[in-house]
């Protein structure tokens, strides 16, 4: 209940709070610190978030103010809720009295106050100056902050911070001389004007720290450069290391040229030197040239015990060895500074003077050159040779080394031949892994004819299997009824090598690749010559998708070979492929009538037969056909899944599409038919899923009618007889694969893509 100051009790001068919901029972007592005490403390009230802005922990300012309109009704938020993480700044200063500075009296502490809005509490921060000597940071920890006497009893609050104000804080006056952007915006917003900004006046211990600083020339570095700390370079560059190669050309007896990995560590400028030992030289052990550190660029030997300390002496007092006096030199005036290899110091084909020997810089990698070239903008990075001895035989890749060997005596492979004659003791040889995992299960099949004297031998049919994991060759002979051979394994998995080589060599023969199988190809294998008329539908597709590897079925060479050859005869060309002349927007022709056509202008030695396949395909007209699905079969097959499962819940069904579809429209989408089936948990197969949708009536957007997605599983009104059990993912909708691609062909096409009707019209023109 509130009324209106200054009315009696009377109706019509009393109202109630409508925006009040919760009345609680004020608490009176509390126990505090084991004492039992009156609870005289008062909850602040509550504000409007954009409404009046008043100080929370103030005394109630709205109390004291008169109305004569009753409190909109809004919603009010308690302080610490309406002013959460609403912070006022304050910039200030004070200034502290100097009695042992000579040349200033005074020195000037710049701070920020901070006063938190939702509990009327305020912090003293004063931020860090660099080398001023003094502790800074947090002044005066978060807390209420009484006013100075004689009203002690009352906090600050808003109303006594300004800008151009004096704050007294613990016996401390702070000055403040400005605030930022949100604060002036809050306390305009209060009705409080906020002066302008004042400038803050300088310090002198600064001033004089700033004039010391210039007269103190230190010598830290030859360079000029500002010396970056040591902290701040290994954050900014750790993990980042220049790698050169180079070597060391040991000329002592039984010396040798020593290859060897300088690595540079920008985080710390310490370098380490590994060496790296070639294969057969008979060092073993640690590979450590040079412990990791920091690398002089002068040595002139190791010093005596004694001849180099951290003292300098100037003098010596006294005759003999009892009264001497040494005086010591504090500025270590005959201190000689000793300089280290930079990053400057180190590019290809420099010589760094390592305790005594030469190290030659030779390379380096590809991070090192894009550093080097972000840095210092260098742009030429030609690696230089590494010298050879005469005497030391070099090692080539492979394992095998340049010495002659002995011929192959037919024991084995040539690969074992070799392990026996290099090594002591022999290791099978290493197969590619990587390619074995990479083409694991890749076979490519042709089929071939035998060519023979012998009449029965070229009626014979053989599958040509070529495995890609391994480069092995398998031959199969199909089988045929009193035809007097026996099918199976005509030749074992094996590497086939070409023919016409002398297998009784030192080197290694040449095996068939993969690229020398294609159709028309006439190869040899063991004294018997096939020739391969087909190959699988994986093989060509294979074959396709690698043209590189493939140039027979590298469709832009072969388009191009046939571009030069018809270019001068374009016209009969066509006219020879279709003699009616008709070219619509859609013409084919047939596989035969094109190749022989092309053959006609090109010959079977610059056209194979494998190329015309590879145009033919590529230029195919021929659409694969419809899956045959019949819908009673297909819906018998759904309801017989659904009469094992014991469902019967249509309802259900129509609920979930009453949810996807609230608008009741008459066709969804096969998403939304996906989702229903598999939300309502129908026991189908991922195939019959694929059979069903295929049956379903659709309208000319593809999308399914919704009746008959209902009654295509109702059996209850409509029910089909019932089907013997069957294995749907092959019986129920054959899936015939489609293998007959190129025997029509869309010339509409290929006139297209060869583009001489373009240049006989630009000709024309």
């Amino acid at each position: 209940m509130m009324r209106l100051p200054g009315m009696p009790m009377l109706p019509g001068a009393q109202f109630y709070d409508r925006s009040k919901r919760r009345h609680p029972r004020q608490q009176s007592l509390m126990h505090y610190q084991g004492i039992q005490m009156l609870s005289d403390r008062r909850e602040p009230e509550l504000v409007e978030p954009n409404g009046l802005v008043a100080d929370p922990k103030c005394p109630p300012v709205p109390a004291q103010l008169t109305s004569l309109w009753a409190p909109k009704a809004t919603v009010k938020l308690p302080p610490w809720l309406a002013y959460d993480k609403q912070v006022l700044c304050f910039n200030a200063y004070f200034k502290e009295n100097l009695t042992e500075v000579y040349h200033a009296p005074y020195q000037v502490r710049k701070v920020k106050i901070y006063f938190y809005l939702e509990d009327g509490t305020m912090q003293v921060i004063e931020p860090k100056v660099e080398n001023s000597g003094i502790p800074q940071g947090c002044l005066v920890y978060r807390q209420r902050i009484p006013k100075a006497p004689p009203t002690d009893r009352e906090f600050i609050s808003i109303f006594d911070l300004n800008v151009d104000t004096n704050v007294q804080i613990f016996d401390r006056t702070y000055h403040i001389t400005g605030c930022d952007l949100f604060t002036r915006q809050f306390l305009n917003r209060a009705g409080i004007f906020v002066p302008e900004a004042l400038k803050e006046p300088s310090d002198p211990t600064t001033e004089i720290r700033k004039r010391s600083g210039l007269k103190q020339t230190p010598v830290t570095c030859s360079s000029g450069l500002p010396k970056k700390h040591a902290f701040a370079q290994f954050l900014e560059y750790d993990r980042r290391v220049l790698k050169f190669q180079g070597y060391w050309n040991d000329r002592s007896e039984f010396g040798d040229v020593r290859k060897l990995d300088i690595c540079y560590y920008l985080a710390d400028d310490t370098i380490d030197i590994k060496e790296k030992f070639p294969r057969n030289s008979g060092r073993e052990g640690p590979n450590t040239f040079l412990k990791r550190g920091k690398l002089p660029k002068e040595f002139s030997g190791l010093p005596l015990p004694g001849q180099q300390t951290s003292v300098t002496l100037l003098n010596v007092l006294g005759n003999n060895m009892r009264d001497v006096r040494y005086v010591a030199d504090p500025l270590n005036t005959g201190q000689k500074q000793e300089q280290y290899y930079t990053d400057q110091d180190l590019q290809i084909g420099a010589v760094l003077n390592v305790f005594g020997r030469a190290v030659v810089l030779t390379g380096c990698d590809q991070f090192t050159q894009s550093y080097y070239k972000a840095k210092y903008g260098i742009e030429e990075f030609v690696p230089q040779e590494v010298p050879q001895r005469s005497d030391i035989r070099p090692y080539t890749q492979g394992g095998v080394a340049s010495r002659r060997l002995p011929p192959y005596n037919g024991w084995g492979s040539h690969e074992d031949s070799e392990g026996n004659c290099i090594t002591v003791e022999p290791k099978p040889p290493q197969a590619d892994f990587k390619k074995l995992f990479k083409y694991d299960g890749c076979i490519l099949r042709f089929g071939a004819k035998l060519i023979s004297a012998i009449r029965d031998n070229d009626e014979r049919d053989f599958v040509i299997s070529y495995f890609l994991a391994d480069d092995t060759v398998q031959i199969y002979e199909s089988s045929r009824r009193n035809s007097g051979f026996l099918g199976g394994e005509f030749l074992k998995k094996a590497r086939v090598p070409l023919p016409g080589q002398n297998m009784f060599s030192s080197a290694r023969p040449a095996y068939f690749k993969a690229s020398d199988f294609y159709i028309g190809s006439t190869m040899t294998f063991k004294d018997h010559i096939f020739h391969i008329v087909s190959a699988d539908e994986f093989t060509l597709l294979y074959m396709e998708h690698h043209p590189e590897e493939f140039p027979v079925a590298d469709i832009r060479q072969i388009m191009q070979k046939i571009r030069d050859a018809v270019r001068p005869d374009y016209k009969q060309f066509v006219l020879t492929c279709k003699p009616d002349g008709d070219l619509g927007d859609y013409t084919t022709v047939g596989f035969d009538t094109l190749r022989s056509t092309l053959l006609s202008y090109l010959g079977k030695e610059c056209l194979l037969n494998h190329e015309i396949v590879t145009v033919c395909r590529y230029f195919s007209a021929e659409q694969s056909m419809p899956p045959l699905c019949d819908r009673n079969r297909v819906r018998a097959a759904a309801q017989l899944e659904l009469k094992r499962a014991l469902w019967n819940n249509v309802d259900e069904l129509n609920d979930h599409l009453s949810h996807i579809n609230p608008a009741c429209r008459p066709y969804i989408s096969e998403s939304q038919v996906r989702s229903t089936l598999r939300g309502c948990r129908l026991p189908f197969s991922l195939e019959l899923v694929e059979d069903i949708l295929q049956v379903l009536q659709r309208n000319a957007q593809g999308e399914i009618e919704v009746r008959d997605f209902l009654a295509f599983f109702n059996m209850r009104s409509d029910q089909v007889p019932d089907i013997a059990p069957m294995n749907i993912a092959f019986e129920l909708c054959p899936k015939l694969p489609f293998l007959h691609k190129g025997r029509l062909v869309d010339f509409t096409w290929f006139l297209d893509y060869l583009g001489l009707e373009q240049e006989l019209k630009r000709a024309n023109i």
